[in-house]
């Protein structure tokens, strides 16, 4: 046994915080973040709640909870909180946390995680967002494709969606900076 090796909970901080740039250890749990969230009706753990589970090392309960998936990141809890910690931040690199071991989103959470998936795949191909191909490609992830198809024909009707898209100029640069994301995601999430 190593007792100078660091916790499980040690290790859980430690991993939020470097990836957050937060400081999780500081909230007291004065609740003010969980008063003050627009989504916190569809979560299965308020705010404060998933601060409390990374101060315990609860990493599992911490990833596979449908509110990482589904916070906004409005910001509204950063800007209440009275310890000045970005819980939009840590709720960020908690996804990215869970993307990399492999937990997967449910519920709502899933298509949640289709969307952005589907956002960022136009933007990394095309170096901006095709909202046609991005919206067909999540109704059919998502194993609905015909929602909200009315809404999209009477767009098309108006021309404010295009069959095509117009690749910009600095689309290798867009590329170039999925590539440098994608190696500084591939040496995150240890604890030594």
């Amino acid at each position: 046994m190593n007792l100078s090796a660091p916790s499980n909970r040690e290790c859980l901080i430690a991993l939020v915080n470097n990836e957050s740039g937060q400081q999780v250890e500081k909230c007291y749990q004065c609740g003010k973040c969980t008063a003050g969230c627009p989504v916190s009706y569809a979560f299965d753990l308020m705010p404060n709640q998933v601060i409390r589970l990374i101060q315990l090392g609860m990493k599992e309960q911490v990833l596979s909870c449908r509110s990482i998936w589904l916070c906004a990141s409005c910001a509204v809890c950063t800007a209440r909180c009275p310890r000045n910690i970005d819980l939009a931040a840590v709720m960020d690199s908690l996804r990215g946390m869970a993307r990399r071991e492999g937990v997967a989103a449910t519920g709502r959470g899933h298509n949640v995680f289709l969307f952005n998936k589907n956002f960022l795949q136009s933007i990394k191909k095309y170096g901006r967002l095709f909202e046609l191909a991005t919206m067909l490609s999540f109704n059919l992830k998502s194993g609905r494709p015909f929602r909200e198809a009315d809404a999209g024909l009477a767009m098309l009707q108006r021309g404010k969606l295009k069959f095509s898209v117009t690749r910009t100029r600095g689309q290798a640069e867009v590329a170039r900076i999925f590539e440098r994301v994608a190696a500084v995601e591939s040496g995150a999430g240890k604890c030594n």
